[in-house]
């Protein structure tokens, strides 16, 4: 509670300083467009947190989103498939599903570190996005118009539709997090596998559960990523996604340890991540120095999860 109180307050800070930086002229669009980017990288952020959680990492989330990305728009536009996108969709989805369960099945069964199985994932997808693209862009040009509306263009009760999408799924994250059975394994796990495993709790099952929402979250976000950019370049696109979407989660209180992280939190964290580089840029802090900010709010909840751990143990 201490920690999340701790965000809140740091993010009401960061809130207010942002609101006296932007010209009021520009305040509305201002706050329209950090709300759309909270709510697009807001979903990578719960797939991480998720897999942080039960005490792993995800390396590969920017390849698998750019992988995704590509397929999507190959499948909706290359002459060989064409496909409606009431099949491509689940097509997508299904092959980010199908990433996540084989890196769980190689961690679980075969003992993998989750740091090097995805890693070399980071490595892989993208490689086989560039192949299958024929290492160039690929997009959609003027074809699916009414896909990107349903998922990006205009707004929702004047909300993004990207943060309407994300509100969506942190609903849902939070009843199978915080009032399932299924969601208090995945916490069991990350706090303490082996008193998990012999309390009966099938804990091999649950974190390649964990994984296969993870990366199936991925390839929801290649697809909106899609949707927005209109088209996506294997070769450049994607980069430092995942270390985006890890520091979202962290910052929003999930520790690396495993066992700990809410919705509300990875939430407030991922809005923390997005306003701090926004503020920089308002207050005229030159764009070199963005990511010795962004570190240093990193570090700083490093810090503050430290100390507060010892406190929690003995409340």
């Amino acid at each position: 509670m201490k920690k999340l109180t701790g965000l809140i307050v740091f993010l009401v800070v960061l809130y207010i300083a942002l609101a006296i930086a932007v010209p009021s002229q520009g305040f509305a669009l201002n706050n329209y467009n950090l709300a759309e980017r909270i709510g697009q990288y807001g979903v990578i952020s719960l797939g991480a947190a998720l897999v942080i959680i039960t005490g792993g990492i995800d390396l590969s989330i920017g390849s698998v989103v750019v992988l995704s990305a590509t397929a999507c728009a190959i499948l909706l536009t290359d002459k060989s498939f064409g496909l409606d996108p009431m099949l491509a969709l689940p097509l997508v989805l299904g092959g980010g599903a199908v990433i996540g369960l084989i890196h769980g099945l190689l961690i679980t069964k075969m003992n993998l570190p989750p740091f090097m199985v995805t890693l070399c994932g980071l490595f892989i997808y993208r490689g086989v996005a560039r192949t299958i693209s024929g290492n160039m862009s690929k997009g959609i040009g003027n074809q699916c118009i009414e896909l990107r509306h349903f998922l990006y263009e205009g707004d929702i009760f004047g909300l993004p539709r990207f943060l309407v999408i994300y509100i969506i799924l942190a609903i849902i994250a939070a009843i199978f997090l915080h009032f399932s059975v299924y969601g208090r394994y995945l916490y069991a796990i990350g706090g303490n596998e082996k008193a998990a495993k012999y309390s009966g709790i099938a804990t091999d099952k649950y974190k390649i559960l964990s994984y296969v929402l993870c990366s199936t979250l991925a390839a929801f976000f290649g697809i909106l990523f899609l949707m927005k950019n209109n088209a996506v370049t294997p070769s450049s696109d994607g980069f430092f996604l995942e270390l985006y979407a890890i520091a979202g989660a962290v910052l929003g209180g999930c520790s690396l340890r495993g066992g700990e992280g809410t919705v509300i939190g990875i939430t407030i964290g991922t809005a923390i991540m997005w306003i701090l580089p926004n503020l920089t840029n308002m207050w005229g802090v030159p764009s070199e120095l963005e990511f010795i900010v962004i570190g240093s709010a990193l570090l700083l909840g490093a810090i503050m999860d430290e100390k507060l751990r010892p406190a929690a143990k003995n409340a």
